[in-house]
């Protein structure tokens, strides 16, 4: 060390005294070693500085592209839940449309029925007189026989006296009348029978455009019907519940009925049997009652996303690394982070079962739907519902915050199946499409 750091003199000189200082090898080498500590200590504070510049500046872009990419789905989610409703608000239209003109049809069907019936009244009555009128005069022309007869028996021939000749005169004259009378009310029938006919003709001709108008009407509701159908049952098959069993619950929870008991209007024509139109109608009431009953399961199944504002997932559902142990445990839900208190929402209608903290999920709302499906939101820094209340669909029932056994601001967002841990974003992906 000598050889390496010869000792060293420094000399301060004042204008009285001059004085030195002795740096000896040890003290040389303790200072070099010093400077080398400092300068070694800036270049790594240096370097961690820099490192952590230039992750902050990839994470700002990461969050800024991921945020643009967030509002992209968004607007385009917007749009598509614009083209939904007007999809919607164009079928209800139509449903109305179509509704108006069947009523328009039944009225028409009905006063055309009235006017059958009157008809069938008129061409009775005419029946009626028309066979009276007849046996009249078979009764007169029996009576004729008869007083022939007796005149001949007591004469032993038709021709009579004056008197018996004019009063069988009188007796043929009102029989001709009767006759006359008779012919006249049956060429009067004969002409109410013929225009009976054509009106009856012309009935049946309306009757037909009225029924194929009806037809077209019911095929173009039908396929509304189908039309919107079918996506709620693709969306009802990925709760993985049968949608059979959904229905059936739901038809035991909305089963009420009564009302007075009033008799069935049926027609005359059809021996009291309810006709092809009547039996399509029923079915198309049992369609629309089959789709009002799917938009309630689609209602109360947790299809919406649970965050509303900005929100980033951070952790998906299944196994990973558990960040305070390290060890690989089962992650029973999906992560949405966000800044604290941005609102959270019920997934779908329900009853509040729990609303309060629980262990390491901190504050924490569950919520029963039904059909065995609950959602549970946790980490929440405030909430909004108590035990027992019920909610709707898209509901402020919390605040994201980090209570519990958390590493920062997010909502830890669990579905439930008869309490088995089941995927969220099946649900979610499902809803997008449809709300």
């Amino acid at each position: 060390m000598e050889h390496r750091l010869p000792e060293q003199r420094l000399f301060l000189k004042s204008d009285k005294s001059t004085r030195f200082i002795r740096l000896r090898p040890a003290t040389q080498a303790m200072i070099l070693m010093s400077l080398a500590g400092v300068l070694g200590w800036t270049v790594i504070i240096t370097a961690i500085v820099l490192i952590d510049a230039i992750s902050a500046g990839s994470a700002r872009d990461q969050a800024a592209r991921e945020s643009l990419e967030f509002h992209n789905r968004l607007n385009a989610l917007s749009y598509e839940v614009e083209v939904r409703t007007a999809e919607a608000l164009q079928a209800q239209e139509r449903f109305s449309t179509a509704m108006d003109q069947v009523a328009a049809m039944q009225v028409r069907l009905l006063e055309s029925e009235e006017l059958r019936r009157e008809l069938e009244t008129a061409v009775d009555a005419i029946q009626a007189t028309l066979r009276r009128t007849i046996r009249d005069r078979d009764s007169a022309r029996a009576e004729l026989s008869l007083l022939e007869a007796e005149l001949q028996a007591e004469t032993g021939t038709t021709q009579t006296a004056a008197g018996r000749e004019a009063e069988l005169s009188r007796a043929i004259d009102v029989l001709a009348g009767a006759l006359d009378a008779t012919a006249d009310q049956r060429d009067g029938a004969a002409v109410l029978v013929t225009q009976a006919a054509e009106e009856m003709e012309r009935l049946a001709y309306a009757d037909a455009l009225d029924q194929e108008r009806q037809d077209r009407v019911f095929r173009q509701i039908e396929e509304a019907v189908a039309m919107s159908m079918e996506p709620l049952d693709r969306l009802l098959e990925a709760s993985g519940i049968p949608t059979d069993r959904l229905i059936g619950q739901l038809q035991a929870a909305y089963g009420g009925q009564g009302g007075p008991l009033m008799p069935i209007a049926v027609s005359t024509m059809t021996d009291g049997a309810p006709d092809a139109m009547s039996l399509r109608a029923n079915e198309l009431l049992e369609q629309l009652d089959a789709l009002n009953l799917r938009r309630i399961a689609a209602e109360t199944l947790p299809f919406s996303t649970p965050v509303r504002g900005a929100y980033r997932h951070t952790s998906g559902f299944g196994y990973r690394r558990d960040p305070f142990s390290g060890g690989r445990r089962l992650h029973a839900g999906v992560d949405f982070a966000g800044s604290r208190g941005t609102h959270i929402v019920a997934g779908g209608d329900g009853r509040v079962v729990f609303a309060g903290r629980h262990s390491g999920y901190g504050l924490m709302i569950d919520i029963d739907h039904g059909f065995g499906i609950t959602t549970r939101y946790a980490h929440l820094t405030r909430l909004h519902v108590r035990q027992g209340e019920r909610v709707s669909r898209g509901a402020h029932i919390g605040d994201m915050g980090c209570s519990g056994r958390c590493t920062g601001t997010h909502l830890h967002y669990e579905v439930r199946r008869n309490g088995d841990p089941v995927n969220p974003m099946t649900f979610i992906t499902a809803g997008r499409n449809v709300f």
